[in-house]
């Protein structure tokens, strides 16, 4: 009786070399910064809103006791 020879494995060529891996996770990463660059944004504006509406309202306060304080010393 013969022996058979041993069959050869036959893999696509299209295996993840290291190259293609850090390829993928460089994507990966720059979609990930473009997402959190977008939410940083939207963060930043309603934080400038907030911070004006906050400065609107300190004006406001330090000119009416001005007003106040001229009215009671006059």
């Amino acid at each position: 009786m013969a022996t058979a020879t041993r069959r050869r494995v036959l893999r696509s060529s299209t295996a993840p070399t290291a190259n293609h891996r850090e390829q993928l996770q460089l994507q990966r990463k720059r979609a990930q910064l473009e997402k959190e660059r977008a939410s940083l944004n939207r963060w930043m504006s309603r934080l400038k809103r907030a911070f004006h509406a906050v400065e609107k309202g300190q004006l406001r306060v330090t000119r009416l006791e001005r007003q106040i304080f001229a009215l009671e010393h006059s």
